[in-house]
């Protein structure tokens, strides 16, 4: 019969087995003088586990609730606790709350997605359909440092509309960007190698210097500009080297920047 015991049976300590084992620990401990570790049922561990989860799920319920009230304050304390909370649950309401009323609502919903992180980009990249919540979106993407976003928020430099804001969330996502944008100062489309450079140079990598000089040489004026510009934003050796012969560029207000770069350059200690 002994034999016969399955083996979850031999795994599931006896009663008399619990107290000889919490008997031998108060044993040990009189010779060590350490307090003995109290046994601890696994089966109350447990209780415990599902309690404490099915605590969170209520509160998360409760904090989704208060995002229909009508007081503001309660709707951003709501969005807010959500974003701390860092469930993947919260995604959905947070989204949500991107077409709250109220921009403070809103702010925090974004901020809280950015918390979140990595679980939200999915459904964040679907809502860069709706136009209504695009702006907000693509701000919520440039807090989330996942590849994914990248490519949605490049396609965003094209709409005429919204390059602004997809340029802002690519500079706040930072390095991870920076080969993309290098990538397209080499696109078709002007505006896209624009605010490429743009990003770049308020982005500071020293990836991008050596891409930025070749920008100078474009044909097109407002081109070489702005990489003089964004050479000037990150203010290394290279980049003042290289402006120098816009000196006497056909172009009189490149002229005129470049002078105004150089003259302040020349009152800072050269960079490495």
């Amino acid at each position: 019969m002994e034999q016969a015991e399955s083996k979850e049976e031999r795994a599931t300590p006896t009663v008399s087995e619990t107290v000889s084992d919490e008997l031998t620990d108060h044993v040990a401990a009189d010779f060590t003088g350490e307090s003995p570790v109290p046994v601890v049922p696994t089966a109350e561990l447990t209780e415990d586990a599902v309690l404490e989860e099915e605590k969170v799920k209520d509160e998360i319920e409760i904090q989704i609730d208060l995002l229909k009230d009508p007081d503001w304050v309660v709707r951003r304390e709501a969005a807010i606790t959500l974003g701390e909370m860092g469930d993947e649950r919260c995604v959905e309401p947070l989204c949500s709350a991107l077409r709250d009323g109220d921009w403070q609502v809103r702010e925090v919903a974004i901020e809280g997605l950015g918390q979140i992180g990595s679980p939200a980009v999915d459904l964040l990249i679907r809502l860069l359909r709706d136009w209504d919540v695009r702006k907000y979106v693509i701000t919520a993407l440039g807090k989330i440092r996942d590849e994914r976003v990248l490519d949605p928020l490049m396609l965003q430099l094209k709409n005429d509309e919204f390059k602004d804001d997809a340029t802002n969330a690519l500079v706040e996502l930072g390095e991870p960007s920076v080969s993309r944008l290098v990538k397209a100062l080499k696109d078709k489309d002007e505006m896209v190698q624009k605010q490429a450079i743009m990003a770049l140079g308020r982005i500071k990598s020293a990836e991008a210097i050596d891409p930025l000089i070749g920008m100078l040489a474009d044909k097109d004026w407002f081109t070489r500009l702005t990489a003089a510009a964004a050479l000037e934003a990150i203010g290394e050796d290279r980049g003042r080297e290289a402006i120098k012969p816009l000196m006497k560029d056909p172009d009189m207000v490149v002229r005129m920047r470049v002078e105004r770069i150089l003259a302040k350059w020349k009152k800072q200690p050269a960079t490495a």
